[in-house]
């Protein structure tokens, strides 16, 4: 039971209730029926109300001057047209009713069945039983007229009863179904929402909502209705703004408009070149540059006359590179991330001073000069100063020749070597070769 009957705890004179009870079937579906044999009802009751053929049972969901209220919102006549309570439910019928119920969900998939057969476009969405199991209503939804006379022989043959169509839309279909929406709540529609009202994506743009169907869809696969909720305070909030059709104009350069919060009453302008820097301007300051420019006058900035305004802060290049050299130091850097693969090895090698690089053929070499002797090993050039490039200067002409008189040994690079690893062994285990 969702309807709560704020009357109930108060004091209220001692007179004749109001005749006319609501009651609700399957469905949600409520219908407002007279209480002629002045039955003591209580909301939640089952009772036997009467139907086109035999009678049916609802439950009581609210009764006394909230009823009245509720007639005449909706515009209901209290006159013979309104049905009457028989009586309260027994046992028994409230025991038939359950029986009647089984039968809605198998009697749907077969005649979804038989409409796929023929071939009908149309959608079988419920079915409910007459309490007394004379009768079934079958509700359906479709976008074209549908002929169903041969599915109505079809299906009273098939189930031996009496059958209504009812023609639903998907609004109705999915306040019959029921669920959840997106906000965590039971659906309005098959909540407390009677009257479905249209809706429109202008609903969406008034409320800076993102035109997005998906978002804005409901389960029943049209446009939300709680879209309009909330629409009029939109609107009145939106009396008070500027329509901005192009670029103010300043001498700092042209404004495109970013955002507006219209309960604030604040727009965000952003100049061109610097969108990233959004300034906050109030719509009367707004107003006034757009008057301005309609008379051909170009203001200083936005803040010249409204130096109470909060302005965004703007930061220049050295305080951004500050900022990030102070961001290095603490977290180290960022640069070359993830293109170094050996450790860091090439960012220091790229990162080592720069010299000049050793020149290993400026080395004096055997053979270089001087000429072969007898033996046919040569000689280098005497070192005087005459050959500046001579390792002894201070040498006289002395040949380049060892003490013992032995000629030196070519300059040769040494590697170091490379042992392999000792293989595994519990023993002891010798170095390999050289």
């Amino acid at each position: 039971m969702n309807v709560f009957d704020w009357l109930s705890d108060l004091d209220v004179p001692q007179f004749q209730r109001f005749h006319v009870v609501e009651v609700k079937f399957k469905g949600g579906r409520k219908e407002y029926l007279r209480n002629a044999n002045q039955l003591l009802l209580h909301t939640g009751d089952s009772v036997m109300v009467e139907s086109t053929s035999g009678t049916h049972l609802g439950v009581v969901s609210l009764q006394g001057e909230l009823v009245r209220l509720q007639m005449l919102k909706k515009s209901i006549k209290d006159d013979d047209q309104l049905k009457s309570i028989v009586r309260l439910a027994t046992d028994k019928d409230i025991e038939k009713h359950e029986q009647a119920m089984a039968r809605d969900l198998p009697t749907m998939y077969r005649g979804r069945q038989i409409i796929s057969d023929l071939k009908i476009n149309m959608k079988l969405s419920d079915v409910e039983f007459q309490s007394d199991g004379s009768k079934a209503v079958f509700y359906y939804s479709s976008d074209d007229r549908v002929d169903f006379r041969e599915l109505i022989k079809l299906l009273a043959t098939e189930f031996k009863i009496r059958v209504e169509m009812k023609q639903i839309s998907l609004r109705q279909e999915a306040g019959r179904l029921g669920g959840v929406g997106i906000c965590g709540r039971e659906l309005c529609c098959s909540t407390w929402l009677t009257d479905f009202k249209n809706v429109s994506t202008s609903a969406a743009r008034y409320q800076n909502l993102s035109l997005n169907p998906v978002k804005l869809s409901g389960q029943c696969g049209r446009l939300k209705c709680c879209l309009n909720y909330e629409l009029e305070t939109y609107m009145d909030a939106l009396k008070g703004i500027p329509t901005i059709e192009g670029r103010l104009k300043t001498k700092k350069g042209d404004a495109v408009l970013q955002k507006t919060d219209i309960f604030k009453r604040m727009m965000w302008f952003g100049i061109v070149g610097e969108e990233s820097v959004w300034i906050p301007v109030s719509c009367d300051r707004v107003q006034e540059i757009i008057d301005l420019n309609k008379k051909g006058i170009i203001p200083e900035s936005f803040e010249d006359l409204n130096p109470d305004k909060p302005v965004a802060e703007k930061l220049s290049l050295s305080e951004l590179n500050s900022d990030l050299e102070r961001m290095d130091k603490k977290y180290g850097s960022t640069k070359n991330k993830g293109a170094n693969k050996n450790g860091g090895r090439r960012d220091n090698r790229d990162n080592r001073p720069r010299g000049p690089k050793p020149d290993f053929q400026a080395r004096p070499k055997p053979n270089a000069q001087g000429p072969a002797t007898a033996g046919g090993q040569a000689t280098q050039a005497p070192r005087t100063a005459a050959n500046p490039n001579s390792p002894n200067p201070n040498a006289g002409n002395a040949s380049d020749s060892n003490a013992d008189g032995a000629t030196p040994k070519p300059y040769k690079k040494k590697f170091k070597k490379k042992f392999k690893p000792r293989p595994p062994g519990n023993g002891p285990q010798t170095p390999p070769s050289a």
